[in-house]
């Protein structure tokens, strides 16, 4: 089954090839499985290919790393774009169409970089699942005319997963991380400081746990909310001493296990207006 996947792939990626693509590169399983397809394809016969981040608040320090990361085992150096995100209102508001803006803004960003060296295709990484989740960003990729392949050809996660193992891609395994916005209600009010605390916070959590993890750590002002999977529990509870020592460094006064476990998208479940379209959390970018 993952080999039929890959040669539908293939397919769909090679009359798109010939003038160059741009791949919009998050360093997760879905865009890495792209760029490992669009590398093979390049040994065949050679295209431009340039492979684009766009930064911001909401990433980060870990989810960088990741990319550098990522990119390099390819033999390839990703590009940045700066994005300024919390320049715009409803991002800084965190507001329900946060992620429709914020991906207005980045994928605009990333198309003029590579229209600057005659590249005019843009691909990225959303798959069939979206379509049952939350995600407002995709009306922006729609209007930008950015190309979601495995997301055209109906691949679930599951079977993105599993041609990506078919090709050894090491991210294969790797949980979802959306972008730092997903940690916080909507409505609240969105800075460098309070996203850092999220972002490290994590960080230090997955020292503890495991990198390979579902973890969110939600805040509620300056109480932390850890969710973790039932089965780490547990381990949280025997760490409890030093966790909150050190998210206390980070600002977070108080600290709370949810014994509901990990719940991806639930800030969106919650909230007035978004149950009516899913309950996922949108990545930064695919």
């Amino acid at each position: 089954m993952a080999a039929d996947n890959l040669q539908k792939l293939e397919t769909f990626l090679h009359p798109l090839c010939e003038k160059g693509i741009a791949l919009a590169f998050s360093g997760g399983v879905d865009s890495s499985l792209l760029l490992a397809v669009l590398v093979t394809m390049r040994r065949e016969r050679e295209f431009p290919l340039l492979v684009l981040n766009a930064r911001s608040t909401l990433q980060s320090s870990r989810d960088l790393e990741e990319v550098r990361a990522a990119a390099s085992e390819y033999g390839i150096t990703v590009q940045f774009v700066e994005c300024d995100v919390l320049a715009l209102p409803e991002v800084r508001g965190n507001s329900l169409l946060r992620c429709y803006h914020c991906k207005k803004l980045l994928f605009r960003s990333m198309m003029e970089k590579a229209a600057g060296v005659g590249i005019c295709t843009l691909l990225e990484g959303s798959h069939a699942d979206d379509l049952k989740a939350y995600r407002p960003g995709r009306k922006a990729l729609a209007e930008l005319g950015v190309v979601s392949p495995l997301e055209v050809l109906g691949f679930s996660k599951a079977e993105i997963r599993s041609m990506a193992r078919a090709l050894d891609v090491k991210t294969a395994a790797r949980p979802s991380s959306p972008c730092l916005a997903t940690r916080f209600d909507y409505g609240t009010l969105l800075t460098e400081e309070n996203l850092r605390m999220a972002g490290e916070g994590e960080r230090f959590l997955r020292t503890l746990l495991s990198a390979e993890c579902d973890l969110r750590l939600r805040l509620h002002g300056k109480l932390g909310r850890i969710e973790v999977n039932e089965k780490y529990f547990s381990f949280v509870l025997e760490k409890r001493t030093e966790i909150l020592r050190e998210l206390k460094k980070l600002g977070i006064e108080k600290v709370s296990l949810d014994i509901a476990g990990f719940s991806s998208g639930s800030f969106d479940r919650k909230s007035e207006g978004a149950t009516t379209v899913g309950t996922g959390e949108p990545e930064p970018f695919s």
